[in-house]
């Protein structure tokens, strides 16, 4: 379990919920425009907002958009989204809860380097953390968290130099970042391995941890696969990637990208988290594609369920076609609508038999009576 850590008014690993945040795709500089799409992303359920601030000016802009969500009583956390631009980063910190860097924006860059020696790359080691000394005695002084963002497109020369463009030297550029803040003792601190691979997303968070741990070190972990495009193919690489680190235990915020209005990436976001297990914000269905087994329109009930009961936050419920595997398949499950014949259904409350032989005609008035009469 990671150290808790906190962003506003928000808590951030350490056994709290996994979060879901986004980020606007608005002119930072257009502060009403702005501060809608934040309240519409808090509306929706993002309870971290990620605004880029590519210049100084748009990070100053930052704190008239907070102004304005204060306004309307919104408190949700501001990350401030930092390319380039160490003095940009400084200003945000002042301004908002959290402000995310790449480990690019402090090393040296298109030096046109093919070999650093050890001494090379112990001395800039150290010049980083001379950069980073300034940020971090902001933060410090703002109660700012920082997240330390490694993305795999933008690895510094020294890095590739002597890692490669990899999973592996995504991993070490972050941890050189992680023992600079150690040593001048901050410790408000999340990291990420962001990739449009997936396979590169996991390998790479994963091989962070296992830096971490090595160290002694339990910092908070955000997730996500970047420039996922969208549609499908993003909802599929997002829940690929985020999920199967989740289930590893790994992660403590997460964001979908998606080439889409941000709001659609909200849904997706917690989707993923339901289905692992992590965070239970609806009703979850277990339902069988069924077979020639099945005697009843599994596919209608099923819909009629959901529509029904949709809005039972943490129950589940199992609709199955038959009783060949039906009840041991749907054994975790609150509640249970099986097929026991033709026309008829059986069901069940965990692994217990209510009613048998129900007609189908009113089987699911029954189900949510015994739902209603159960969960009062």
């Amino acid at each position: 379990m990671s150290r808790q850590i906190s962003i506003g008014n928000l808590t951030l690993g350490g056994g709290a919920p996994v979060r879901v945040q986004s980020m606007t795709n608005t002119d930072t500089m257009n502060t009403h425009a702005t501060a809608e799409q934040a309240l519409r992303l808090a509306d929706a359920g993002c309870e971290m907002v990620r605004i880029t601030a590519p210049d100084v000016k748009a990070a100053e802009n930052l704190g008239r958009i907070k102004e304005e969500l204060l306004r309307h009583g919104c408190t949700v956390p501001l990350v401030a989204d930092i390319h380039f631009n160490p003095h940009a980063a400084e200003v945000a910190a002042s301004l908002v809860e959290k402000v995310r860097i790449n480990p690019g924006n402090y090393t040296d860059r298109n030096t046109g380097k093919t070999f650093f020696s050890d001494q090379e790359y112990t001395d800039e080691l150290k010049r980083i953390g001379d950069r980073m000394s300034s940020l971090i005695s902001i933060c410090k002084a703002h109660h700012t968290a920082m997240r330390i963002g490694t993305n795999h497109g933008s690895l510094s020369e020294r890095i590739t130099c002597r890692y490669g463009d990899t999973p592996e030297g995504m991993a070490q550029s972050a941890i050189e970042f992680a023992d600079v803040c150690m040593q001048q003792d901050f410790h408000d601190l999340v990291f990420s391995m962001k990739a449009s691979n997936v396979r590169v997303m996991v390998e790479s968070t994963r091989r962070f941890v296992s830096l971490m741990q090595q160290r002694g070190m339990d910092y908070p972990i955000h997730l996500g696969v970047t420039e996922a495009a969208d549609g499908m193919q993003a909802r599929l690489k997002s829940a690929a990637g985020i999920g199967a680190l989740l289930i590893d235990g790994i992660g403590d915020t997460i964001r979908v990208s998606l080439t889409e209005d941000p709001i659609n990436e909200i849904p997706v976001a917690y989707g993923i988290l339901q289905a692992v297990g992590v965070r239970i914000t609806s009703c979850e269905y277990i339902a069988c594609p069924s077979c020639g087994r099945t005697q009843y329109d599994i596919q209608q009930a099923l819909s009629e369920i959901k529509a029904r009961t949709s809005h039972l936050k943490g129950l589940k419920i199992g609709v199955m076609g038959c009783i060949v595997n039906g009840p041991g398949e749907m054994a975790d499950a609150d509640y249970g609508y099986v097929g026991s014949g033709a026309g008829k259904i059986t069901l069940y409350k965990g692994k217990t038999v209510v009613k048998r032989d129900v007609d189908q005609s009113h089987a699911v008035d029954e189900l949510l009576r015994l739902i209603e009469q159960t969960e009062q």
